[in-house]
């Protein structure tokens, strides 16, 4: 058997086999530099602005006619992303989390030597440090005049648009860039470093969260916390990632919703209470579906679904104009208009009108399914679903593709909708309302049933219509139950999908494109 030493070397000497030529040649520029006794990830840095800040500080001292003024100095740091050599000069330019701005390196202030080193160890990707005296060029660019510089970090893997090239004129021509939608995902990293726009969707959605905490904060709702970790799942009909405690001696779930939770605090008097944070349904993968996803929920005391309507459309539109500054957005080939009041469709209607079917008519599973066999003879709905899934199947194949626009699809069969209030004087359709924008839905809100007795009845109900193994069987949870026999007060209730509405707001058809590091198959790596 081989020695633990024996196997590491070997190791190494695999990771080394896999390098491409290029990376040996940086490999080898790093053990030259460690030779010359030059740390090639120094553990200090400095820098006295971004490159936005010097440009627009420069800029300010031209107004100024005190000569002296108009200097300005500056340590900036960044990725080197195009270089050039021109005799006695040279150029490059770095990149910051603010832009991009321009080096020059002249040998009359640094040195031959010193230049040579520049443009002999640094390569494209590398993190360079560099002070010295603002100027503008002879082509208008603003520009560093370099007079000290040094490596604050090596690359070793060129990035994958490294093939940049400046013009003479000062222009930067890209050759290649990250295009695989699975490169870029699998590696968030990458992507982030070569393409602005990418850096830009993840400002944006961060502007989004903020302006979704901010809209409520301003209605005074209270941001709170629940577990991740739940000793009973609930509140959606999804199946849970599971765990096993081992101090506790009993299986735990992720979290598939906030809501029994958060409504177990309006029993405790919170009568505003909202939370954004992440959810996990052990389910399949789409263009708007992830396994983990940021959701925001509120609950609000004293409301029922026509109020949380309101307030919904008033901040989606709130938080449209603060990331892009209007309520019209473009999404594809349409131009969504997010401004109140949307467009409210009743759930039967829609229906009846977009597959010629009437839900209402057929009381059983067993009767909905032959009425959709009949009307919809192409149509392919799972003969053993449950009444409150051969609607949705409806919703779903026929009515949800023709929502583009922000509608609000309203007034659900309880068969769907355990949670919610049934309609005074029609006990079978319960308040709810689902938004909808693009043919997909963003969000799901009721007016909560607060009756102990009546959700039980719900959640037993539920158990018998589901078969014993199905997944996303919604458990009876007694404490949640006990919370409620204390006495909730009547309250409106919302959800919504925090990245599918960051997708809307950035222009982009799949989730994967506005979550950093969504959910991937594992990669294989060499053992």
């Amino acid at each position: 058997m081989p020695s633990s030493q024996g196997r590491n070397e070997e190791r190494i000497n695999t990771i080394m086999a896999e390098y491409s030529a290029l990376e040996k040649i940086r490999l080898q520029k790093i053990e030259e530099l460690r030779a010359e006794g030059i740390d090639p990830y120094p553990t200090r840095a400095e820098r006295t602005h971004t490159s936005a800040q010097v440009i627009a500080e420069f800029e300010a001292a031209g107004i100024s006619t005190d000569p002296a003024a108009n200097e300005v100095k500056a340590t900036l740091a960044g990725r080197i992303r195009a270089s050039r050599a021109m005799g006695k000069v040279s150029f490059a330019h770095i990149e910051d989390s603010a832009g991009r701005i321009q080096l020059f390196f002249r040998i009359n202030e640094l040195g031959k030597d010193r230049v040579d080193f520049f443009n002999r160890m640094f390569d494209l990707g590398d993190f360079i440090q560099a002070s010295g005296v603002m100027f503008r060029t002879k082509t208008g660019e603003i520009t560093l005049h370099v007079h000290d510089f040094k490596l604050l970090a090596k690359s070793i893997t060129p990035l994958p648009a490294d093939k940049d090239v400046t013009q003479e004129d000062g222009t930067v021509i890209r050759y290649a860039a990250l295009e695989s939608p699975e490169i870029r995902a699998r590696q968030r990293y990458a992507d982030l470093a070569v393409n602005p726009e990418v850096r830009e969707t993840f400002r944006k959605r961060a502007a989004l969260i903020k302006a979704l905490r901010t809209f409520l904060d301003d209605h005074e709702f209270l941001e709170v916390e629940t577990p991740i970790l739940q000793p009973l799942y609930g509140g959606a009909a999804a199946r849970p990632f599971m765990t096993h405690h081992n101090e506790l001696e009993q299986d735990m779930y992720l979290r598939i919703s906030f809501e029994l939770y958060l409504k177990r605090l309006l029993v405790g008097n919170l009568e505003r209470v909202y939370e954004i944070g992440r959810d996990f349904r052990n389910e399949g993968v789409s263009f708007k579906h992830n396994p983990e996803f940021t959701q925001l929920e509120f609950y609000w005391a004293y409301a029922d679904y026509l109020q949380v309507m309101e307030l919904t459309e008033q901040m989606v539109a709130y938080a449209a104009e603060e990331v892009t500054d209007s309520t019209t957005v473009k999404f594809g080939e349409h131009v969504l208009d997010f401004k109140p009041p949307w467009k409210r469709v009743e759930m039967r209607q829609g229906i009846l009108e977009t597959s010629g079917i009437d839900f209402a008519e057929h009381k059983t599973a067993e009767a909905l399914f032959k009425a959709i066999k009949h009307k919809q003879p192409k149509a392919a709905p799972d003969p053993k679903s449950t009444r409150g899934k051969l609607i949705d199947f409806l919703l779903s194949e026929f009515l949800e593709p023709t929502l583009i626009q922000p509608t609000f699809l309203y007034n659900y069969p309880r068969d769907i909708s355990p949670l919610a209030k049934s309609i005074p004087g029609d006990p079978l359709t319960v308040e709810r309302f689902e938004g909808y924008v693009a043919g997909f839905e963003l969000c799901n809100a009721f007016t909560e049933l607060n009756d102990p007795l009546d959700q039980e009845q719900r959640f037993l109900e539920m158990g018998r219509d589901y078969a014993a193994d199905d997944k996303e069987k919604h458990p009876l949870d007694e404490d949640y139950l006990r919370a409620m026999r204390y006495g909730m007060p009547p309250n409106g209730g919302f959800g919504m999908g925090v990245d599918r509405l960051a997708m809307l707001l950035v222009n982009k058809h799949s989730i994967r494109d506005v979550l950093l590091f969504p959910a991937l198959r594992q990669e294989e790596f060499g053992e």
